[in-house]
């Protein structure tokens, strides 16, 4: 029986919004990402007196008590990873007036892990006050701070949540391009969040994948990476229904491609084939070719394994394309780093600009890569690829187009 093509919609960026330790909003990180500013400082939120690792990217409490105008009850209930979730909503939906998502898909690895600590630690603690106990546990699921967000909009909107390791992120606009694409939405909401807890850090810096010293993406002396927390929204929208409202068109999301290596629980295949698959799909899935692309935003966490992996993978199919790890600046924020790079990848389109990777100082012999080191380039980017790969072997890439009104 013959069966009907079904046509592919192209999908349009038409809004972002951002908070991260680079700056809340577009605006202030695009100034942090031209002056190269390290944004990975002490940690202050839990004790770090007894690990190897003691700084991360984090987001300063003070920017987020803007989050809600007022200071009830509820408000002050919220979990930061929530606020942090309302701040780069209001600026997405501020940039695309009457925006209504038919679908949301969030991207996380741990939600409100820190009210989870709080809450188990209590139940231990005879002198632990038990009336916080609801609220620690009512913010402990990883779907709430999407469910605050829209709840503070008046946005009603079925939720999608993708837990998969450090690709969640990039999974999740990959659902939601692959939804718009599909025809099956006008309108998605894709982010991706992760805020610090200190059972995560300290599980990172019992299996030495923290670095006690600087984070060095691709650097032949890279130890390690550090942790970050953040949040980021991106407003996908069926490309014709865009251009018939009007919509200023950020970019287009034109790939998608993920992979499964299978080759151990916290190690890449050696090789790079999962990350190569990854990439190879997503350029399949754009209809590209590797030469095509200007310019790749890599997952780089500056561990020695990782980057071995990532770094030989690209080499083999890209050869000189500019490279750079953003990492290094504001730390891995985990479920949330997709999302947050694919806004950074996002400028680097719109302001024809390569984010740099700070911190390098010696190139690594085995790894041919072009690497934008330590200061922003002025260039003409028209095509990029976003990384992210995740514990697993779990490998998701995309690639964004800068968009030229014909």
């Amino acid at each position: 029986m013959a069966t009907l093509h079904q046509p592919h919609h192209r999908v349009a960026i038409t809004a972002a919004g951002v908070v991260s330790p680079l700056g809340s909003g577009l605006a202030a990180t695009l100034a942090t990402l031209l002056a190269g500013r390290d944004c990975v400082t002490p940690v202050t939120r839990f004790p770090v007196d007894e690990t190897r690792c003691t700084t991360a990217g984090q987001v300063p409490d003070d920017w987020l008590e803007k989050a809600l105008p007022n200071d009830d009850r509820k408000s002050r209930r919220l979990h930061r990873v929530s606020r942090m979730m309302i701040l780069a909503l209001r600026e997405a939906l501020t940039q695309a007036p009457g925006y209504q998502p038919d679908l949301m898909v969030v991207g996380t690895t741990s939600g409100g892990m820190s009210f989870g600590e709080q809450y188990y630690r209590a139940l231990q603690s005879a002198d632990a006050s038990r009336r916080k106990l609801p609220t620690w546990i009512a913010n402990y699921a990883p779907q709430k701070p999407a469910i605050d967000a829209l709840a503070a909009f008046d946005l009603d909107a079925p939720c999608q949540v993708i837990a998969n390791a450090c690709a969640s992120g990039t999974n999740a606009l990959g659902h939601g391009f692959e939804c718009i694409r599909s025809g099956r939405y006008a309108r998605v909401l894709a982010a991706g969040f992760d805020a610090l807890s200190e059972l995560v850090f300290v599980g990172f810096d019992s299996l030495q994948a923290s670095t006690p010293e600087k984070c060095r993406p691709f650097d032949s002396a890279r130890t390690g990476l550090v942790l970050g927390e953040g949040a980021a929204v991106l407003a996908l929208e069926n490309f014709e229904t865009a251009q018939a409202r009007g919509a200023d068109i950020l970019a287009e999301m034109t790939g998608y491609g993920i992979s499964t290596d299978n080759h151990h629980l916290t190690q890449p295949h050696p090789s790079g084939i999962g990350p190569r698959k990854a990439m190879e799909r997503a350029l399949a899935r754009a209809d590209r070719a590797p030469h095509d692309v200007d310019y790749i935003n890599a997952h780089g966490t500056a561990t020695p394994f990782n980057d071995a992996a990532e770094g030989r993978a690209i080499a083999e199919l890209f050869g000189p394309v500019p490279v750079s790890s953003t990492k290094g600046m504001m730390g891995h924020s985990l479920g949330a780093a997709g999302a947050i790079e694919a806004v950074i990848t996002l400028l680097a389109l719109r302001e024809q600009i390569l984010p740099p990777n700070i911190n390098f100082r010696a190139p690594d012999a085995e790894l041919a890569l072009n690497i934008v080191a330590n200061e922003p380039r002025r260039a003409s980017p028209r095509v990029a690829l976003s990384n992210s790969f995740g514990f697993g072997g779990t490998n998701a890439s995309i690639v964004l187009e800068k968009f030229a009104a014909e």
